[in-house]
Formats: C-alpha cells, structure tokens, sequence
C-alpha cells in the first residue's frame, strides 16, 4: 500500500503541479532571451544569486564561481545543516523544517545570513547558492545590498522534473568521508559500497522520493513569485541546468559578461 501510495502521489505531482508546469512554460529552457539583461563583470563582482529546485547542481556551479573570481560561495543550506550537526539553538529550531522537506522561515534564517554577509571575504562580492526562496526573502536582500551599495546578478538554473527526481532520489552519500554518487548517472564501481574506503553507502532521508516530492511543491509554491519578480525587473538570467557542469559553467560566465 506505501508503494502504491508514493506511485500515486508522484504521477499527480507531475501532472498537476505547478512546478510540473513551470518546468516546461514559466522556467523556459535558456536561450529564450526574454529577460536575459546581463552586465559586463567588473573586478569587484558583486552578488551572485544563485535560483533553481532542489538538485539542479546550483553547489556545483556555486563552487566554480567561487574559484573563478575569488569570492566566498554561501549556501543557506550548508550553513543551516553545520547548524543542525553542532545542535546550536538555530540548528534545533531547523531541523524538524528540513526533516519534513519545508523551508526555513525567514526569522530564523535572515540573521544567519546577515550576518555572514557582513563578514571581510565577502567584500569583493559573494555567491548566494538558493537563496533567495521566498518574496520576503527577496524584498529583504534586495534592501541589504542597496544598503551595502552591492550589485546584483540573478542566475536561474532549469532542470526537468524527472531529471531533478533521478538525481535527489538516486543520490547516496558515504556516511564516513562523505563523498556522493548517483545510482543513475554517477553509481559507485560496486553496487552500494563507497570507491574511497569501502564503506555502505546510505540514502540521506531528506532525499527520500516523498520528501523530494515535498520540497519540489514547496519549491513551486514558494519560489516561483520570486522568479516572476525578476524576470518582470529584467533582471533574470536564465540558465540550461540540464546540460554537463561544464556547459552550465560556460553558459554562466557567457552571460554574466554579456553586454
């Protein structure tokens, strides 16, 4: 009956979600070209805001920018799990959100991230990775980095639904050295085993399919305001995530050094 129940939830996700929609109309494949207004990238970057769903490889891409032009690259969700490990008084508040697939209300995580803003690597511009995912979210940072004089760029990564649920429920993570794979597009040389020290690899329950079917429905509910908001300012670049990390890169600084 649970597997039936979770076969029945996916196929009226995909068929009447509005993230399910948004994957072939509101978040069009790049190359669109309706609101792609990048601007030249000066010595000092600024923000690099960093959309997409869960699984579209935004930490990938955070990190190469990172490494490209010498900034810190933020991830709300990296800073929120540290949290959670340590069991801070933050990380206690947080982790029933993740554990159930929801996102983080903004008055627990716009003073963490505040505050790392403010910090001395980020003088030179920073990379948000998923952040932000709400309007509110949005209309704050907006007013943080007017306050800050920071230039912004807005990058939108665009992958299938389907690719975005092999990729999060297909992943599975060595709980000693923690390095991850992909059941479907990156699967370990022994089935179930880690290559690096041989240890059985787990599935994280945040990428359970039911969760991953949450977080997506969140995503769309959530998220997509933002986007429209955006790209109504002109000031969305829209991003082919289904191709290699390394197209996705290319396509990335061709844009943010477009005219």
């Amino acid at each position: 009956m649970r597997a039936e129940s979770r076969k029945t939830s996916r196929r009226k996700f995909l068929k009447e979600s509005s993230w399910g929609v948004a994957a072939a109309s509101a978040l069009a494949i790049a190359g669109s070209g309706q609101d792609q207004k990048a601007k030249a990238v000066p010595s000092g970057i600024g923000a690099i805001v960093l959309l997409g769903p869960p699984g579209a490889g935004k930490s990938v891409q955070g990190r190469r920018l990172s490494e490209q032009h010498s900034i810190p690259v933020i991830s709300t969700g990296d800073l929120l799990r540290d949290h959670v490990k340590r069991a801070t008084p933050l990380g206690l508040q947080v982790d029933p959100y993740m554990k159930a697939g929801k996102l983080v209300p903004d008055s627990l995580m716009t003073p963490i991230l505040e505050d790392r803003l403010s910090q001395h690597d980020c003088e030179r511009g920073f990379v948000l990775d998923g952040y932000p995912r709400t309007l509110a979210q949005a209309e704050g940072l907006d007013a943080l980095l007017k306050k800050k004089g920071v230039a912004s760029h807005v990058l939108l990564l665009d992958v299938p639904t389907e690719r975005l649920l092999k990729l999060l429920a297909g992943r599975r993570v060595c709980p000693r050295c923690n390095r991850s794979y992909n059941i479907h597009f990156q699967p370990p040389k022994k089935e179930g085993v880690c290559d690096a020290d041989g240890e059985a690899l787990v599935q994280r329950p945040d990428d359970k399919e039911e969760v991953i079917l949450r977080r997506l429905e969140t995503y769309a509910k959530e998220t997509q305001p933002v986007i429209d908001t955006y790209s109504r300012q002109g000031r969305m670049i829209r991003i082919n995530g289904s191709q290699t990390p390394e197209q996705v890169a290319a396509e990335i600084e061709a844009k943010l050094a477009a005219p």
